[in-house]
């Protein structure tokens, strides 16, 4: 009788998991961490960790929009909700409502508050589809903009928060360019692995399931609501910890932060990297950075006036929409199956030709 030894079966998954991985991967992600050695620090800072935090907003979008077929403009809010959390339980220059509790409290504390508010949000939402869940998240967002514009006494009107920094961990500056790049690329990675993770097992499989014909799914025994509320709550802990990283960034959150035009930002990353992958996020993201921090140099440049460069932006976008209603990873996919395509017979090279 063989007697077959456990403790080898992890390592043999752990391996298995890393075959798995395309060999672009591993490229893409020895780049990423050679970055620094390359690169300034305002492009560290600025390009990469800003694309780093709108690219894990807009994931928590593309989370709900790809797998779930729920479209939430909300998600800048809730963003913006565990920043002010951060900002109120911790440390900031207004000393008079910030409470100055510890790290290791005000974070996860920040975060389960925002799951919260996520479950509320998906909980209304839910009750709707299509033009209407747009409608109603970008009410909510609304709300949210002119509550914390108006209300003194918790979020400081329309000054917010300054001086809301990271905690020195083990003696670092994570407010420096090197060590922020490195965290932001960190909860970036984190991300969109928990994302795919969750997408393929059982739970992003229902959801899948739901999206395509929710009442087939509620036949077979699915709560159809828990399910997309669910969805919600892991959307919202996403959106939470980029929040956190985006207020730690400008060391200040203020409605500004949360504004319309932000939430609408983070639908323009989405679907400009593409809602069929993770990926699109990162990529929107990138590309809405490069834009938004040169668009007004090349204006300049061009003899035109530098403040247009939301128009500059919005012309991308729209090129990009036009040409492809995926994104550029829906651009993407079409360029390699033209390229695998015979010109002669129409056929793909590699396909059955029977």
């Amino acid at each position: 009788m063989t007697v077959l030894d456990r403790s080898e079966e992890p390592a043999g998954e752990v391996r298995n998991w890393l075959e798995r991985v395309p060999p672009a991967y591993w490229v893409l992600g020895l780049l990423l961490l050679v970055v620094p050695a390359f690169v300034s620090d305002f492009v560290m800072f600025q390009i990469f960790g800003w694309a780093f935090i709108l690219g894990l907003i807009a994931l928590s979008l593309m989370f709900l929009g790809g797998y779930g077929g729920m479209v939430s403009l909300a998600q800048m809010a809730l963003a913006g909700f565990a920043g002010y959390m951060v900002a109120i339980f911790g440390d900031s220059a207004i000393s008079g409502i910030s409470q100055g509790w510890p790290w290791w409290i005000t974070i996860p504390l920040a975060l389960a508050l925002t799951v919260v508010v996520s479950c509320a949000v998906g909980w209304l939402a839910v009750r709707t589809v299509g033009i209407y869940t747009i409608m109603i998240t970008l009410a909510i967002a609304a709300a949210f903009f002119y509550f914390t514009r108006q209300n003194y006494d918790l979020f400081n009107g329309f000054q917010g928060f300054n001086t809301v920094l990271p905690p020195e961990l083990f003696g670092v500056n994570w407010r420096g360019p090197v060590a922020f790049y490195y965290l932001s690329l960190f909860w970036a990675v984190a991300g969109y692995s928990a994302v795919l993770y969750v997408s393929r097992a059982p739970f992003g499989l229902a959801l899948q399931g739901v999206r395509d014909n929710p009442r087939r799914m509620a036949a077979l025994g699915y709560n159809v609501t828990a399910h997309r509320v669910s969805a919600y709550a892991f959307a919202g802990l996403i959106a939470g910890v980029g929040g956190i990283l985006l207020t730690w960034q400008s060391s200040q959150i203020s409605p500004g932060t949360v504004g319309i035009g932000a939430a609408i930002d983070i639908l323009v990353i989405a679907v400009i990297g593409g809602l069929g992958h993770p990926i699109g996020a990162f990529i929107g993201a990138f590309i809405y950075v490069l834009l938004k921090t040169f668009a007004v140099d090349v204006l300049v440049v061009l003899g035109l006036a530098g403040e247009r460069f939301q128009l500059v932006i919005g012309i991308g976008f729209l090129l990009i929409v036009f040409f492809s209603p995926d994104g550029i990873l829906g651009l993407w996919a079409r360029l390699r199956a033209r390229s695998n395509r015979d010109p002669l017979t129409g056929q793909d090279r590699g396909g059955d030709r029977t």
